[in-house]
């Protein structure tokens, strides 16, 4: 293989295994001689992972691609370390051709140390040594003269020249411990630059595993001790609507939750509280966490009514401790606070809390704290945990380079950092809905009582990432609360639902029976009163506005022939809308309908009969239903799935936003069920 093949080739098994590094930290590179385009003469070339990029999942097109003559030549204008940052615009000036990745802030560390293969990871073990009080001492007691100890230095164009140093200074070397930041490693080919680095990774865990304490963290706290696995899960779904409002005051997150041992384990012990305090340290782990997290220092035996209590007083507590800390580093020309609330939420006996602007982002969040807490461990077991100054982090979270990236970043979709929940979404309208939802930006809770249709949808939209099935009765009160709380765990909440579950049956008034009016009125006048209350409920808890949309029908102002349950249920449902969106509006919530009228195709009601018995009353064959549908309407045009759900993404976008109380017609136009 060639060394950009080999390059890629190792990055994705490094990055494969989180005890190497976290998500899209460290990164990778390549030096290599090719033929040059212009002059068909050898060029020198190194191949490095860009600023963004995982090495788990990297490819060529996450790959920066330099010329290392220009490279090395920036030694001889670097301005001083006062002014490194102008060094990453001018490795602009060395690239080597189109495309690519842009270069990183580490693109030094690789170019200016002599040797064709380098990795900068940051494993837990290794930061556990390099964020120990003693790492130096501790660093040549594990490794003797191997591997070399680096004082912190943030990351930029001094630090590359600093371990270029140490290369050529210690020969024998394999590779250094960055204080308060990872590991570096290098060889002369790719295999054996792997290696080494898997030799730092592995020596430290055995290290830290025999030479530590047993209970670094100290003693567990009694009446700290994790709930059992149901009540865990039943509080944590409780709390997760109003941590998110809390994550929520400044900027819209995203939940996730994560109540896996080494979490619990932490959450339980005596040192929680002061190691805590003291932060992260690697970079990449407070970018994604913020400087610290909020600890909700409350037994689990606590009521959920007393974490509910204490939960205001400790998030003002913490925005007040974050805007001091801005105030207290913050120069002249530094960026603008981005916003005081936290990023991870610590429940002891429950488990973490992480936020993020989405799904992904969230769940990488709650990864960097499980990173911060081994390194911690690792720490405490062999010394004490000493990261970075607060003042250091401050210079990086608050970083003119990092504010430029991300400003960089693409404009949000309309509903991103959104939450829906639709109901009947397995299929028809309810399946467009969700789509186009997701579609949009938001996370999407897909319900139906056909688990595998609603499993299918929620695959199609992306998976776990972005979308849960549930399976839901709506006429079930338990079934109902037990989805809420599935999306509560999932994406921490829900802004947007949708009652778009339905049935009907064609019958003559004297035909109807009493179990076919219960049976439609128990799906769409009853599910949608217990969906809706549900949705209300969590809402107001959450303190964040939100949407409620029916799915209703022209069939609720209009009065079709055989059709006395249907409509009737439909009208109750068109009422439930106007009564709702004036007891809801005082908390920001919005209750909105959609009239539709022959979506034939692809609806799960035609398909289950009601086509069949529809064409019957009309007099026209089964096949022909849509088409008679849209010579009726005064537009003449057969109404789809799509078209609904466009209805309601345009309530529920952002355009619309005083509106509520409002049904939107989507028939084709029917004269006779204008709304009046």
């Amino acid at each position: 293989m060639s060394a950009k093949q080999d390059l890629i080739a190792r990055s994705n098994r490094l990055g494969a295994d989180p005890r190497n590094t976290n998500y899209a930290g460290g990164n990778t590179s390549a030096k290599g001689t090719e033929t040059d385009p212009v002059t068909a003469e050898p060029i020198d070339l190194m191949w490095v992972k860009g600023s963004g990029g995982d090495l788990g999942t990297l490819t060529d097109a996450g790959l920066a691609v330099l010329r290392l003559d220009r490279l090395r030549a920036l030694v001889e204008v670097y301005p001083g370390v006062e002014r490194e940052d102008e060094m990453v615009a001018a490795f602009d000036y060395c690239l080597h051709g189109r495309g690519g990745a842009a270069p990183s802030i580490d693109t030094a560390m690789h170019g200016l140390v002599d040797v064709a293969h380098v990795d900068h990871l940051h494993p837990d073990s290794g930061i556990a040594l390099a964020c120990a009080a003693d790492g130096e001492a501790l660093t040549k007691e594990c490794f003797g003269d191997r591997v070399v100890w680096v004082p912190w230095r943030r990351p930029g164009f001094q630090l590359g020249l600093d371990i270029a140093e140490v290369q050529r200074a210690h020969p024998q070397a394999i590779g250094c411990i960055l204080g308060g930041h990872g590991i570096t490693a290098w060889a002369s080919t790719s295999d054996e630059c792997e290696a080494r680095s898997l030799e730092i990774i592995r020596t430290a865990e055995e290290f830290l595993a025999t030479r530590g304490s047993a209970d670094p963290f100290g003693a567990v706290r009694p009446g700290y001790e994790s709930l059992p696995a149901t009540d865990r899960r039943t509080r944590a779904a409780g709390l997760a609507p109003v941590v998110r409002g809390i994550a929520s005051r400044d900027l819209p997150m995203v939940g996730h939750f994560n109540d896996s041992d080494v979490v619990l384990d932490f959450l339980s012990r005596e040192k929680l509280p002061a190691l805590a305090a003291l932060g992260t340290s690697c970079p990449d782990h407070f970018l994604r966490t913020k400087v610290r997290p909020l600890v909700v220092d409350l037994p689990s035996a606590s009521s959920l009514e007393d974490v509910l209590q204490a939960l205001p007083t400790l998030s003002e507590a913490y925005r007040a401790d974050y805007a001091a800390y801005y105030q207290r580093h913050a120069l002249p020309d530094s960026p603008a606070m981005r916003g005081a609330d936290p990023l991870i939420v610590l429940v002891p006996g429950v488990g973490m809390f992480s936020f993020g602007k989405d799904k992904q982002t969230a769940r990488v969040a709650g990864e960097f704290y499980v990173n911060a807490i081994n390194v911690m461990r690792g720490a405490e077991a062999v010394s004490s945990y000493a990261p970075i100054e607060e003042s250091e982090k401050f210079r990086i979270e608050y970083w003119a380079l990092e504010e430029a990236k991300l400003q960089r970043m693409p404009k949000p979709k309309p509903l991103a950092t959104r939450v829906a929940l639709v109901t009947g979404a397995g299929s028809g309208i309810g399946r467009a809905i969700a789509l186009r939802l997701a579609a949009e930006g938001a996370c999407v809770v897909v319900t139906d009582r056909d688990a595998a249709a609603a499993a299918s949808v929620a695959t199609a939209i992306g998976g776990t990432g972005r979308a849960i099935a549930v399976d839901l009765d709506v006429t079930s009160e338990a079934a109902v609360s037990a989805a809420f709380a599935a999306a509560a765990l999932a994406f921490g909440g829900v802004d947007l639902v949708v009652n778009n579950a339905g049935l009907s049956l064609s019958r003559s008034l004297v035909e109807t029976t009493v179990d076919d009016w219960d049976l439609q009125h128990d799906v769409m006048a009853r599910g949608s009163f217990l969906v809706s209350r549900e949705a209300a409920r969590l809402m107001i808890a959450q303190g964040l506005g939100g949407d409620i949309v029916y799915i209703s029908s022209k069939n609720s102002v209009f009065a079709g022939p055989n059709n006395v349950a249907y409509g009737a249920t439909k009208a109750d449902q068109a009422h439930q809308v106007r009564l709702l969106a004036a007891e809801l509006g005082e908390h920001g919530i919005r209750v909105n309908g959609v009239n539709p009228d022959g979506v034939v195709r692809g609806s799960g009601i035609f398909a289950s009969g009601w086509g069949a018995n529809r064409a019957a009353v009309y007099g026209v064959p089964e096949e022909e239903l849509g088409a008679f549908y849209a010579r009726r309407t005064i537009l003449k045009k057969e109404v789809l799935p799509e078209h609904i759900a466009a209805a309601v993404f345009a309530l529920t976008g952002g355009d619309l936003s005083l509106t509520t109380g409002l049904h939107i017609p989507v028939d084709g136009g029917v004269a006779t069920a204008f709304l009046r």
